[in-house]
Formats: structure tokens, sequence, C-alpha cells
């Protein structure tokens, strides 16, 4: 069983308030990708983008222009 910590998620959508939010997740976690944007649509009115294409890790970010990027991972990624 995964923790996806989706309410960090819901917290950073709510404190950025950004117009598009874009999801990566790793192959692993592509089944999730309902259940991600079920609760983040539900708890903050947006309907997130997922991105669809590889994920390799944190440095493979997608060409995309979006106002937030969530990606989930494997292994925690500290900024």
């Amino acid at each position: 069983m995964y923790d996806l910590e989706l309410e960090k998620a819901v917290d950073a959508i709510r404190k950025e308030k950004p117009k598009t939010v874009l999801i990566q997740l790793p192959e692993g976690l592509k089944p999730k990708a309902q259940e991600i944007v079920d609760k983040i649509e539900a708890e903050t009115g947006i309907k997130p983008l997922i991105w669809m294409g590889t994920c390799f890790g944190a440095c493979d970010t997608p060409e995309f222009k979006a106002d937030l990027l969530i990606q989930w991972g494997h292994s925690r990624f500290v900024k």
C-alpha cells in the first residue's frame, strides 16, 4: 500500500493557486492516476493533467507549460 501523501499536493495547490497543474508519475504509480486526479479535483476544484510520458527521475521533467508541476517518485526528494 502506498501513501501518496495527497494532502501535501492539495496543500501546495491551495497555497500556490495555479491555473494549471501537471502531475508526473513514475510507471509504477500510473495506475493510481485517477485516484490522484479525483482527490485533487474534489479538494481544490482544479482538474490536473497527467503526464503519461516516461519518467526516469526528478531531473526528467516534461516539456509542458503548467503553473505547477507535482512529481511523485519512489524515493523522497527534498528541494
